[in-house]
């Protein structure tokens, strides 16, 4: 799903785009950058999307960041990017140290890894993640 790599670079691998109405934004972004975007299984309303074409683990087969959309928890949430870390606890710890906030404790994602988000000193969001595949 995310194409995760062996060697961490703290970059950004994965962007997500909260919308008002999914689908109208799917058209927007599709026929805008013919990007291939599909609702994924499940109760909840989140689309995959593919800038890049994927392999059949997830990884894009080219450079490149793929991410998804997903229905607004609040009318002012922006997008954010997702940056691989390797050790979160040190990434959280860094964050606080030089001015940015932690906005959602780190939490334990089922057969993905530890997650949190974030805002820079600016108020930009981000999300980082220690993947345990």
């Amino acid at each position: 799903m995310y194409g995760y790599v062996t060697m961490i670079d703290n970059t950004i691998f994965h962007f997500d785009i909260p919308a008002e109405n999914p689908e109208k934004l799917k058209a927007f972004y599709s026929k805008v950058f013919n990007w291939l975007i599909y609702r994924c299984p499940g109760p909840e309303e989140y689309y995959m999307i593919e800038t890049v074409p994927v392999d059949e683990k997830g990884a894009p087969v080219r450079p490149g960041v793929n991410g998804g959309m997903h229905k607004k928890d609040q009318p002012e949430q922006k997008a954010a990017n997702y940056l691989l870390v390797d050790n979160i606890d040190q990434s959280i710890q860094r964050i606080n140290d030089f001015g940015g906030t932690i906005i959602q404790p780190k939490e334990q994602v089922p057969g993905v890894g530890w997650m949190t988000q974030a805002i820079d000193p600016e108020g930009n969001p981000f999300a980082l993640l220690q993947s345990t595949r």
